[in-house]
């Protein structure tokens, strides 16, 4: 397998590409082959105080552009995204192991976001009240917030950058952005193309490090006004905490644990085609992620050598543009594909069967971090393959009876991201419509796009990504009474 090496990124802070204050950089490292493809400064503490205060001054030029002038901006910067897709696919096929043509989803988020954003500020309409006395009238208007810092997982570098970056800029909010160190590469080329076309100084800032020395400092500043990340639970609670040393808004897309519920009279070759899209795409990567998937006993047997056969198929490989075919990559780093091991082998110690997978392919760099896709069926609550989010290409099956078992099967998780049911029973598709304790309920097919709210409950998050109900998180409202 053979990588490319893409040098020596910097920071972006203030609209200069910049080394760090210690000068210390970090390996990008391929997780194909376990090659360093690259290396970027590693910001420190005083890195991050400098965004800060480069972010607080772009927020004061920001935030005065019309809507239009930022929208002008805003389309630049789509523009050169577009002209350097292929080099950022690229990156993200050898930053995080994804195939190529599954990075396109990310370009299409950063792009769509770029655009779509600009024209949903435009729609939002003042709220009227009514003065019941007529003695006044009353609207509300919309401004933003002010710095807004975002925390970025590693599994869709640029969709990520996309779902923050589009909100953000046309709510007139500066932005820093940190993105994962197990996959800045892509992120730091967007900071390169931002200083390209001489974005405004200080609205954009990118810098990647630990949490210890570069998040906790900016979460614990009093300068930003917005918190907003993508990642697990775990860290999600962390930033809660620290962050209450001022008021802030908080934005959270935080871990999943995805019912996948298959009646008896679904569609079965689609709720088929969506189980392996759902489980094995971007390697099981994904917070929306087919977890635990439910399937009635009376097509459980069957399900479950179909699920076999099409699994067993699946290309993996190192998905380049020139390997179009490859369906799955490795997954991101060595203790990731330790996790599914250990995932696989609690759930066989405790009655589970491995029905496929659980081993290292064979053919493959040593170095890299290769897993078989895996199929475990007879899970049960007490295993972790049912308690936690697997975020891998582990699949946990598991037969019901009854839709009052299988709603409590489902419901029997801390999460409360996405859900998936295939059925053709209206009646209960309108009682799991109501009953099951996710935020995202799919019913026989599954449909995201910037358009559509996403986002949680219980402890999978707080507000949404994507839809106008993003710019929520940006903006402050403010009620203007005039009296008559």
């Amino acid at each position: 397998m053979k990588t490319q090496n893409f040098g020596y990124k910097k920071l972006y802070i203030n609209g200069e590409l910049i080394d760090s204050a210690s000068g210390d950089r970090d390996d990008v490292i391929c997780p194909a082959t376990g090659e360093v493809i690259a290396q970027v400064a590693r910001a420190g503490k005083a890195d991050a105080e400098k965004a800060l205060l480069s972010a607080q001054k772009g927020f004061k030029y920001w935030s005065k552009l019309s809507l239009a002038e930022r929208t002008e901006w805003m389309l630049k910067l789509r523009t050169a995204v577009l002209n350097k897709e292929h080099e950022l696919k690229t990156a993200m096929v050898h930053e995080m192991g994804k195939t190529y043509a599954g990075a396109y989803e990310d370009i299409e988020a950063v792009v769509n976001a770029l655009e779509w954003y600009p024209a949903a500020m435009k729609n939002l309409r003042e709220e009227q009240i009514p003065d019941y006395e007529n003695t006044h009238t009353h609207r509300m208007i919309s401004k933003p917030a002010g710095v807004a810092v975002a925390y970025l997982a590693w599994n869709f570098p640029l969709l990520n950058v996309g779902f923050k970056l589009g909100p953000a800029l046309a709510s007139g909010c500066s932005i820093i952005i940190k993105p994962s160190q197990l996959s800045p590469l892509s992120t730091y080329m967007i900071g390169e193309i931002l200083h390209d076309i001489n974005f405004p100084a200080g609205v954009v800032n990118i810098l990647s490090g630990s949490s210890s020395e570069v998040a906790t400092p900016m979460t614990t500043s009093t300068i930003p006004a917005v918190l907003t990340m993508i990642g697990s639970t775990a860290t999600g609670q962390k930033v809660i905490a620290d962050s209450t040393t001022s008021i802030k808004k908080l934005g959270m897309e935080l871990g999943g644990n995805a019912p996948f519920i298959v009646f008896e009279d679904a569609d079965f070759d689609k709720a088929l085609d969506l189980a392996i899209g759902l489980k094995f795409g971007n390697s099981g990567q994904i917070c929306v992620a087919a977890n635990r998937i439910f399937v009635h006993k009376n097509i459980y047997d069957k399900f479950i050598k179909a699920y076999v056969k099409r699994t067993s198929e699946l290309k993996i490989g190192f998905g380049t543009k020139e390997n179009p075919d490859v369906f799955m990559g490795p997954v991101v780093s060595r203790k990731d594909r330790d996790r599914m091991f250990d995932l696989v082998k609690d759930a066989v110690s405790k009655g589970a069967k491995l029905e496929y997978g659980g081993k290292i392919p064979e053919g493959f760099p040593e170095n890299g971090n290769w897993i078989q896709p895996t199929i475990v069926s007879g899970i049960t609550t007490e295993m972790d393959l049912f308690r936690k989010e697997t975020f891998g290409p582990v699949a946990g099956v598991m037969p019901f009876e009854t839709d009052d078992e299988v709603l409590e099967l489902a419901n029997d998780t801390e999460f409360g991201l996405a859900s998936y049911i295939f059925t053709n029973n209206h009646k209960r598709i309108e009682r799991f419509t109501e009953e099951l304790e996710f935020g995202e309920i799919q019913i026989n097919g599954v449909k995201y796009s910037i358009y559509l709210p996403h986002g949680g409950i219980k402890n999978s998050g707080i507000g949404h990504d994507c839809s106008h109900l993003a710019l929520d998180d940006y903006l402050v409202k403010k009620r203007v009474s005039t009296a008559i």
